[in-house]
């Protein structure tokens, strides 16, 4: 049991992104005086996340979310695509049956990040931004506030939901500056499309959208893929690259970004588009390095994206959800520690067993080994021109004989350089690590 001590907020929250705010809401409602401080001085301000939000999660702390949020449009279609200088192939998969309930929406986090505090406010948190947290106060081993220029805030418990560099997870020596290998460079533009134009050429209507993820030449064979996805009449469109393979590779991330959206393929999407926003973002490339670390300290939790809840398995890119879910594990760890009226090691440590049990802990041990598997060279050259020749060998009618399918085949991976032996070696390492 803590002992009685002066405090100015029950709890304090840094960092106004969804895993802050959730965090800092359901704290709120549940009765605790909450202090919220944001870095950027309008909320979503720093914030260059991609924009599919799995967003089932949020009905369990804001009811109805899809419909009073500002959410942009449901995503019903999502396409695979291996691109190459002058094809692609993509898998194009849509169902009806992800409209209701919604399962997946894109979001621009401007928007939603400023609701998001809004709802705070309204329960009661107090919002602090445009504030710097400078470092943590530490009495013995026991966190019990933060410094913040001149000014010092004392609370029971600090929860850090910082982003994916966090200073206030080096500060209490949870872990040291991440390795370039475990985080990736994201770069994004915001193109603005009319409405009926943008749903005539992506093929949707109503609140209904697509999503892309693309791999191969939209990086140049830089380990990493391309985005696309549409928002209500705009679309969002980007590259996300390994931090230590764009190195490695010479090239420049924003000339990566527009040799996608000049590519034969992404361009007439974009035609007479106007640029709305463009910008870059560190963000997680191996999520599951940084989650296994220790999260907790005495008096300290540590959320979302700075506690590395991301996951990346080529076909969908979570992080937002898994935030969410990391906030809420997060506030019933600490309102358990009210209950007691006890912010120690053993308290806190509660977090990490809700957390194991959540969908989140799940998720990120079933995908621990998607990292390693999509380090693979082939992934981002070799399989896209591969898969290109063969529907090539198929549909170029040239007025030679036909041939199977099993000799076009064969004689595509002749030519591609790949052996059977490293397509089977894949295949199995895809089926163990997704």
């Amino acid at each position: 049991m803590s002992e009685e001590v002066d405090v100015d907020f029950d709890v304090i929250v840094i960092g106004g992104g969804v895993a802050g705010a959730v965090c800092a809401y359901t704290l709120a409602q549940q009765g605790r005086e909450v202090l919220l401080i944001e870095r950027g001085a309008e909320p979503g301000s720093k914030n260059l996340s991609g924009g599919v939000f799995y967003c089932r999660i949020m009905e369990k702390v804001f009811p109805d979310f899809v419909n009073i949020a500002p959410v942009e449009r449901r995503i019903t279609r999502n396409c695979v695509s291996l691109i190459n200088q002058s094809s692609f192939v993509n898998i194009d998969y849509w169902d009806q049956r992800l409209t209701e309930p919604a399962n997946a929406v894109t979001v621009l986090r401007v928007k939603l990040d400023a609701w998001l505090l809004e709802q705070c406010e309204e329960a009661g948190v107090t919002v602090m931004p445009g504030v710097k947290v400078d470092s943590l106060i530490t009495e013995g081993t026991q966190i019990v506030g933060v410094r913040a220029g001149e000014d010092e805030l004392r609370c029971h418990v600090v929860v850090a939901a910082d982003g994916v560099n966090s200073f206030i997870a080096q500060d209490a020596g949870i872990r040291a500056k991440e390795p370039m290998k475990h985080l990736a460079v994201g770069v994004k533009s915001v193109i603005g499309l009319p409405r009926k134009v943008l749903e005539d050429r992506f093929n949707v209507r109503g609140n209904e959208g697509v999503a892309y993820a693309m791999v191969g030449d939209c990086t140049q064979g830089v380990a990493g893929g391309g985005f696309l996805y549409t928002n209500e009449e705009s679309v969002s469109i980007g590259v996300v690259m390994r931090l230590d393979d764009l190195e490695a590779s010479g090239l420049s991330s924003s000339d990566i970004h527009d040799h996608l959206l000049q590519h034969p393929a992404i361009a007439p999407l974009l035609e007479d588009g106007q640029l709305l926003e463009y910008g870059c973002h560190l963000t997680i490339e191996d999520g599951s390095a940084m989650s296994s670390h220790d999260l907790t300290r005495p008096g300290l939790i540590i959320i979302g994206d700075a506690a590395g809840f991301t996951l990346n398995t080529g076909l969908t890119i979570r992080g937002m959800d898994l935030a969410a879910g990391s906030a809420l594990a997060a506030a019933g760890a600490i309102q358990k520690a009210f209950g007691v009226m006890d912010f120690s090691q053993e308290s806190m440590d509660v977090y990490r067993s809700l957390l194991d049990a959540s969908f989140v802990g799940k998720d990120m041990a079933t995908y621990a080994k998607a990292p390693a598997f999509l380090e693979r060279p082939r992934m981002y050259s070799d399989y896209g021109k591969l898969a290109a020749d063969v529907f090539y060998g198929v549909f170029n009618h040239d007025l030679t004989p036909r041939r199977h399918l099993r000799a076009v085949g064969l004689d595509a991976l002749k030519a591609s350089g790949v052996k059977m032996t490293q397509i089977m070696g894949d295949v199995f390492a895809g089926i163990r690590a997704l």
